[in-house]
């Protein structure tokens, strides 16, 4: 049983390869979450630590075709599997029928990324102990700026099944996300030479300003407080 508090203790404030070493030490039915820059550098510094890493991606169905074949450079680069998440067919099925294919403008982007993104995320984190995430803190001031290094996933945790997250990127600015992946050639998506920072789906993303904060591009018709798509749902303060 991992003592999380003091895991906690221990992991505070420590670099990213630090945690990553001790996440994969802890735990070998352990997996990485990848989308975006963050998550290939964790890839990147994984690897050096242990070649049988899981790496899965959720394919919503909406994604750019950049990102789509982001994906694809990254298998290819590293030679590593990464497993695809779809959403459940009649479900998704059925609720584009009913609603449409944009009914997230209306009425928040909730309904659809429960269905494209959290549904398969539950069901692979159901069958792994532990998970790697990108997170950093000053992605979003109002759903990120206190959550810890280590922490038990209380979004995906069930009475018979503890699941621990870990955010080894947590005190890393975006200019130490990109400092790494130049420095050691690392593949990103070819949308951040376009204006994009935070990318998600393609009709709910949108390039950012000049000295915009990277998460306006993303939902950008809803708060700033709601800007989490229920992948990291306990990032949130209050429930909407």
């Amino acid at each position: 049983m991992i003592d999380i508090p003091a895991l906690q203790t221990d992991m505070r404030g420590k670099n990213p390869r630090t945690i990553l070493r001790k996440a994969l030490e802890l735990f070998d039915n352990i997996a990485i979450s990848f989308s975006g820059a963050e998550d290939v550098v964790l890839i990147d510094m994984a690897l050096a630590i242990r070649k049988d890493i899981q790496v899965f991606s959720l394919d919503t169905g909406r994604l750019h075709p950049e990102t789509y074949r982001y994906i694809e450079k990254v298998r290819k680069h590293y030679g590593i599997d990464i497993e695809l998440l779809t959403p459940d067919r009649d479900v998704l099925d059925n609720f584009v029928k009913q609603k449409g294919l944009f009914s997230f403008y209306e009425d928040g982007h909730s309904e659809c990324c429960g269905i494209r993104k959290v549904e398969p995320l539950k069901r692979k984190l159901a069958q792994v102990d532990a998970w790697i995430t990108g997170q950093r803190k000053d992605q979003s001031v109002d759903t990120r700026s206190d959550i810890p290094e280590v922490q038990l996933d209380t979004a995906f945790s069930t009475a018979e099944h503890s699941l621990i997250k870990f955010n080894p990127l947590l005190n890393w600015k975006s200019s130490q996300v990109w400092d790494h992946i130049e420095a050691y050639q690392v593949p990103y998506n070819e949308l951040h030479q376009h204006g994009y920072i935070s990318i998600g789906c393609e009709p709910c993303t949108r390039p950012v300003l000049p000295n915009q904060h990277e998460r306006a591009g993303r939902w950008w018709w809803e708060d700033s407080t709601k800007k989490e798509c229920g992948l990291h749902a306990g990032n949130l303060k209050t429930s909407s």
